[in-house]
């Protein structure tokens, strides 16, 4: 799904939760396509890219409020992180990611864990937003001996 296509199924599904009634899927929905149009016209277009730093955003904040005795707060976060990840492909699971991150060692010949980055790079470009960063990097360490 493009950046366009998403915001067109977003405005589509912004009217479907109004004419429901359903106030919190609105305003989450009008958030997340509030991001996509300023990223457009910033010029990024990496919309996959827009909806990963806003799940991580509301990932963060509903810890801090967990963290702050504020469970109802932090729930609201994680519901509108739910919705963000409807737009998100599929995350890859452990057994796909260490086939990728073993077809990279091999590409770059990378024998130990100082090669870590060289990896990562190669890795996180075939990812391509299936895998979060740190999930990559750990099983980077792990198959180069870090």
């Amino acid at each position: 799904m493009n950046a366009t296509a998403i915001s067109e199924t977003l405005k589509g599904e912004i009217t479907t939760a109004m004419k429901a009634g359903d106030k919190e899927r609105v305003s989450a929905l009008r958030l997340i396509l509030s991001e996509l149009q300023k990223d457009a016209k910033e010029g990024s277009g990496d919309e996959l890219a827009v909806l990963r730093r806003e799940r991580k955003r509301r990932f963060e904040a509903a810890e801090a409020y967990r963290e702050a005795g504020r469970p109802e707060l932090a729930e609201g976060e994680e519901a509108e992180a739910a919705i963000i990840e409807q737009y998100l492909p599929a995350e890859l699971s452990d057994d796909q990611l260490r086939e990728v991150v073993t077809a990279a060692i091999a590409e770059t010949g990378a024998a130990s864990p100082k090669e870590t980055g060289q990896v990562m790079k190669v890795a996180m470009a075939k990812v391509a937003g299936q895998a979060d960063g740190k999930r990559v990097s750990a099983i980077a360490k792990e198959a180069l001996g870090g």
